[in-house]
């Protein structure tokens, strides 16, 4: 069942959002080499104390996994496409790190990842990281009313297909709101005028995952939780909650600073 939400729970939502935003700049900051993923999650987890928030990650537990989550992001490195545990990894130079992070304040959760590289670039993984944004714009340019959720997948499957990337089948975006899961799912590919109908006051996290090798294959990592790419890859991640209305897409969790 999907709830529309009023106008004044998506401005719950948008502040709930802006912690989000501010957690994920904050890790990004402080993303250097040397720097463990435990002590980027730290990092996250400070915001979510000093805003009052709490984690929807933190514990969770979905019918896959073997255990609950033990962290508030998701840090995942090089061939790691998502749900990546924080470990005491130090980062080192031209890795590609995507880190999903979530927060839950006054009844509403915000969902947001994105991904960049530490120290020194490849051209290869900038590329990949870009493509993976644009993919998230073109969905979220596709979020508007009277539209429907296979014109979303379709620019999303468009973008990253046609820069020759694998798509992880069976992972995708979701509805978000009191809970981070929620109706509808958001597939990353799929045919246009497919699906339900956009309507004004769904919010969705959107959110493309792409495989730099240009296959699909993933396996679960002995963790239980990591998704690597079965070629050995690199992938990238960018997600956004993002309102449906009248006005436009609202994007949520664009941290103003």
């Amino acid at each position: 069942m999907v709830e529309l939400k009023t106008d004044a729970s998506m401005d719950a939502m948008y502040e709930t959002g802006q912690i989000v935003g501010q957690g994920l700049a904050a890790v990004r900051d402080a993303a250097d080499v040397g720097v463990s993923l435990r002590e980027l999650d730290e990092v996250a987890h400070e915001v979510l104390r000093g805003a009052g928030a709490t984690s929807p990650f933190l514990g969770y537990r979905p019918s896959f996994a073997p255990t609950p989550f033990p962290a508030v992001i998701c840090a995942s490195v090089n061939d790691a496409i998502v749900h990546g545990i924080p470990t005491s990894y130090r980062l080192r130079d031209g890795d590609l790190v995507s880190v999903d992070y979530g927060a839950e304040l006054g009844g509403w959760a915000g969902d947001s990842a994105i991904s960049f590289v530490v120290g020194t670039p490849r051209t290869a993984d900038l590329r990949l990281v870009e493509t993976a944004e644009r993919a998230l714009a073109a969905g979220i340019e596709a979020a508007v009313v009277g539209n429907r959720i296979g014109d979303i997948a379709h620019a999303i499957g468009g973008v990253c297909r046609g820069a020759g990337y694998g798509i992880p089948d069976g992972f995708g975006g979701h509805g978000i709101g009191r809970r981070m899961h929620e109706d509808p799912a958001v597939p990353n590919e799929g045919r246009p005028g497919r699906g339900m109908r956009l309507r004004h006051g769904m919010v969705l996290a959107i959110e493309p995952m792409v495989i730099g090798g240009g296959g699909d294959g993933y396996h679960a990592a002995p963790d239980g939780w990591t998704l690597r790419t079965d070629d050995g890859s690199r992938a990238a991640h960018a997600e956004h909650t993002v309102a449906i209305t009248e006005a436009g897409p609202r994007v949520l969790t664009a941290w103003r600073g």
